[in-house]
């Protein structure tokens, strides 16, 4: 494949569009030593981004939450998305938006003389799992654990967060796994490296609380498909020792979409009749 860094094309960065290989920033950014950065990966079906100003409302979201007041308009964001994807005469794609604190006159922990940064890249990209995504993806167990909403901002989508999901992820690959599933740090079941965790009991549908990690806009709107299915959905703490008792289990997420779970750890499920109704759905609606 050819590496991100190099390929043709635009990417649009802090008000313009430039050619993809000149799209940098310096070293001495502060987001590179402090993680002051925050992100959104966002799918464009048909022509269309799914959910884009929700997206867009996370990301200036995410930034205040950090400190780090993004200086672009819902509105101008989503202008940006649309001339990016026109720029790369793309139709479905991935895109990922992306905000952090750049180079300037701090070069410590502080870093409030220094800019924020904006740049937007789309290209394509097909399922997130490869095969898993119908045959059913197998999980390992982090060691790692969620942190606590009193140490970070556990709500913003921010890059600092996925220190442990990068490792727990390498992890899992070199056991053979697609991915892996985290429990929160009071031994609560969590989410998966990238993708909230769904689980379905008697065809009601299970799914962590999110108090600890991201309430993922694929999670919303599928939690609102289930109920519009009349199907009942329990938003609850959900113990490690549970899973024995579930039949089925997915994953949603934007790159994930919605994805079966065949194996948790030692815990085997179904990729079921509900788990097959709910992907096919969630397909339908992004196209729609």
């Amino acid at each position: 494949m050819t590496a991100y860094d190099n390929r043709d094309g635009f990417i649009w960065m802090d008000g313009a569009l430039a050619p993809w290989r000149d799209a940098t920033t310096h070293v001495l950014s502060h987001a590179l030593h402090y993680a002051s950065s925050v992100f959104e990966g966002e799918r464009c079906y048909n022509g269309k981004i799914f959910k884009s100003r929700e997206h867009s409302k996370r990301l200036l979201e995410s930034g205040r939450q950090l400190d780090m007041p993004i200086p672009w308009s819902v509105d101008q964001i989503e202008e940006a998305k649309a001339a990016v994807l026109k720029a790369n005469n793309l139709n479905e794609a991935y895109l990922r938006a992306v905000a952090w604190r750049g180079a300037g006159e701090d070069m410590g922990v502080a870093s409030r003389r220094n800019p924020v940064r904006l740049a937007i890249a789309a290209w394509e990209w097909g399922a997130y799992y490869g095969d898993a995504k119908m045959q059913g993806a197998k999980l390992d167990i982090a060691k790692w654990k969620r942190p606590s909403p009193d140490t970070i901002p556990t709500s913003a989508k921010a890059a600092g967060l996925y220190m442990i999901c990068t490792m727990s992820k390498h992890a899992a690959e070199a056991k053979g796994c697609s991915d892996a599933l985290f429990f929160d740090y009071r031994g609560y079941v969590a989410e998966a490296t990238g993708a909230n965790v769904f689980f379905v009991k008697d065809g009601e549908v299970h799914t962590p609380i999110p108090d600890a990690i991201l309430n993922g806009i694929t999670r919303q709107t599928v939690i609102q498909m289930l109920k519009d299915m009349g199907i009942t959905v329990h938003e609850r703490h959900i113990m490690p020792e549970e899973l024995a008792g579930f039949q089925q289990c997915w994953l949603t997420g934007t790159a994930a979409e919605v994805t079966p779970v065949g194996q948790i750890g030692d815990w085997h499920f179904q990729v079921g009749q509900l788990t097959r109704d709910v992907a096919a759905a969630y397909e339908k609606l992004v196209r729609s």
